[in-house]
């Protein structure tokens, strides 16, 4: 998995989370869990590193944004 660059993390309310799981469900069900939550930029497949247990993937959150009232457990109205 490559670097995280500047633009991924140059504003407050932003971030880059990593999910590193035994498999792809579990890092897809947790990432699930973070879009239910914050605005989310999903990633559509992990990587694995050779030599590395499970998988990876990365997502971009955005904490400053409204919940995502179409989800299951999302409720509308801002963050704070």
């Amino acid at each position: 998995m490559g670097p995280i660059n500047e633009v991924h993390v140059e504003r407050p309310g932003t971030a880059m989370v990593e999910i590193v799981a035994c498999d792809d469900q579990t890092a897809f069900a947790v990432q699930e869990l973070l879009a239910a939550r914050w605005a989310t930029a999903t990633a559509d497949r992990t990587t694995r590193d050779p030599g590395q247990p499970g998988v990876r993937l990365r997502c971009h959150l955005d904490v400053r944004q409204e919940l995502n009232p179409q989800h299951p457990t999302g409720e509308a109205g801002e963050v704070s």
